[in-house]
């Protein structure tokens, strides 16, 4: 067992970037598997999803466990909670049980990080994040380690949350990072280079006016069909990139929407972010382009952070073992 604090010291935010961009190339050259995720609603509006995926270079086959409860953020909880169970692809035996919060909020930042640093311009210094919980906070830490970032714009459905994050930069970067709270959505993206929406709305955050030209977005928040964080007509203007194009065909509201409205075509999207790592499908093709990285989260990507920890903990006798 590897339990939260755990997973935050053996799996760093730089390490797992490298680790992303590998896992999201397996998955684009045939190297791993994975099903959709199954997900359960529950009546107190949340749901349970189960996601699997088997790993072929490390003979690793898994699942990740996962809870989402929007409103826990009403009550001081987190909105996700789970597990990643590991097992051994060639005996089928259970090496280990990971836990799913922390590891989940630094592999999806290390994915928009991954997109970032091959879709935004090279120069991009100002940040605009869209959310103040505990994805903001590790998207932050990931946008600095891939763009000269000098400045961010914070801009959060709950004032209170953001003066929070926004007192957090401070004491963390103090006058190497100047951060701004925003009092609209708009003013925070206004002339933001590399912008981050990590908030639990279903419906837009962001209209398309306000986006200036040569902008990257990651929007990271809405993950069923029926929400999305953008408008319509920044999807249309917009370079779509994807994680996995089976998952944003089924489950990716951000494009499902505007393609039900007939604002794009069904040949929208671009390409994988693996795809793109690989060189199969060209990325950014000019400053004044805006591209754009759909994320849903992707099985593959928490084996794979998960086998890293599980390998970390390993070596340096962390974990409980427990018998089963």
């Amino acid at each position: 067992m590897i339990d939260r604090n755990e997973v935050s010291e053996l799996l760093s935010l730089e390490a797992c970037i490298g680790i992303m961009e590998n896992a999201l190339k397996d998955l684009s050259a045939g190297q791993a598997e994975q099903q959709l995720r199954s997900v359960v609603p529950v009546r107190q509006g949340g749901l349970m999803g189960l996601m699997p995926a088997y790993l072929a270079r490390q003979e690793v086959v898994g699942a990740k466990l996962i809870s989402v409860f929007p409103r826990n953020h009403d009550r001081g909880l987190p909105s996700h909670q789970g597990v990643v169970a590991l097992f051994d692809a060639g005996t089928g035996a259970l090496n280990a049980i990971v836990d799913g919060r922390r590891l989940t909020a630094i592999r999806t930042a290390a994915v928009s990080a991954a997109a970032t640093k091959l879709l935004a311009k090279p120069d991009s210094r100002t940040l605009a994040l869209i959310g103040s919980g505990e994805q903001a906070r590790s998207h932050l830490e990931a946008m600095l380690l891939v763009k000269p970032i000098e400045r961010v714009r914070i801009w959060s459905p709950s004032r209170a949350h953001a003066l929070r994050f926004q007192s957090e930069i401070a004491a963390k970067y103090g006058d190497s990072l100047a951060a701004q709270l925003c009092d609209s959505a708009e003013q925070a993206v206004a002339d933001a280079d590399v912008i981050c929406t990590v908030t639990s709305s279903t419906t837009p955050v962001l209209q398309d006016e306000w986006i200036p030209d040569g902008a990257h977005i990651n929007a990271v928040g809405a993950c069923r069909a029926p929400d999305r964080e953008l408008s319509s007509a920044i999807v249309r203007r917009a370079r779509l990139y994807v994680d996995r194009r089976q998952s944003a065909v089924h489950e990716a509201g951000d494009y499902l929407i505007p393609l039900q409205e007939g604002v794009i075509g069904s040949g929208h999207i671009v390409g994988e972010i693996g795809e793109a790592l690989l060189g199969q499908v060209e990325g950014r093709t000019s400053d004044e382009q805006l591209t754009l990285f759909k994320s849903l989260g992707l099985a593959v990507e928490d084996l794979a952070a998960a086998t890293y920890v599980y390998e970390q903990a390993k070596q340096l006798g962390k974990g409980t073992s427990i018998a089963i």
